[in-house]
């Protein structure tokens, strides 16, 4: 794969756009060299963002390959029974068990966002990072307020309880982050952004900027309630 390829070609999202309008065996069959044609040109992104990200952070996944999720949809448990992803995703795991959180990438026409945080914390890992978030919300509200974060983010997303959380004060100052379940980090890319020349480089920096927040959390649920390790 020539160095040039690390750019995503246009060609691979018309073919994301073609497949999702011809999302059936039959037709993926028939185009199935197109499709690992396309895949090597995200697998090459993949393996740039990862070398990228490599310089700084410390990264389990080994390769651009092995962060791409498969393009076959398990349709089990789904409503939609179509057996394609109409996108490319793949994340990339930190190592080691202080490193907490991971990145992910999604590539679609119209729809790619780089992303990371903590989708689905057990009970476990959310009653501890709320009695952090209720013992000092100023550090997290340091992090969400400053100018990187909010140029790439916005602001924090992710599911939040309607009520007050068990076992916390619905008048607490900081009833509006205790109310989290998830916490998201999402960065929306538009199609010309995907297909430019940068957008390795773009997306890197998002990963950059999502760091502060991942080490908090890191933080947090590698201590206990005194700051200790061990567990």
């Amino acid at each position: 794969m020539s160095k040039s390829a690390i750019q995503i070609p246009a060609s691979s999202l018309e073919f994301l756009k073609t497949l999702k309008a011809n999302n059936n065996r039959e037709w993926f069959n028939e185009h199935k060299d197109e499709f690992l044609e396309q895949q090597e040109y995200i697998e090459s992104f993949a393996g740039a963002l990862l070398a990228e990200l490599n310089t700084q952070d410390v990264i389990e996944t080994a390769s651009g390959k092995k962060s791409l999720s498969r393009i076959y949809r398990d349709t089990r448990f789904s409503k939609e029974k179509i057996p394609y992803k109409h996108y490319f995703n793949g994340h990339f795991s930190r190592l080691g068990k202080q490193r907490r959180g991971g990145y992910y990438f999604r590539i679609e026409p119209g729809n790619t966002f780089m992303a990371g945080g903590f989708q689905n914390p057990n009970a476990q890992d959310l009653k501890r990072i709320r009695e952090e978030i209720a013992a000092d919300p100023a550090a997290l509200r340091e992090i969400l307020g400053s100018k990187p974060f909010i140029n790439t983010f916005g602001n924090l997303k992710g599911e939040q309880v309607k009520t007050t959380p068990k076992g916390f004060d619905r008048n607490h100052v900081a009833i509006d982050l205790l109310r989290y379940k998830q916490f998201l980090l999402v960065k929306r890319f538009t199609d010309a952004e995907v297909l430019s020349p940068s957008f390795v480089k773009e997306a890197a920096r998002v990963y950059q900027n999502m760091r502060p927040f991942l080490d908090y959390m890191s933080e947090i649920l590698s201590t206990d309630v005194n700051g200790a390790g061990g567990f």
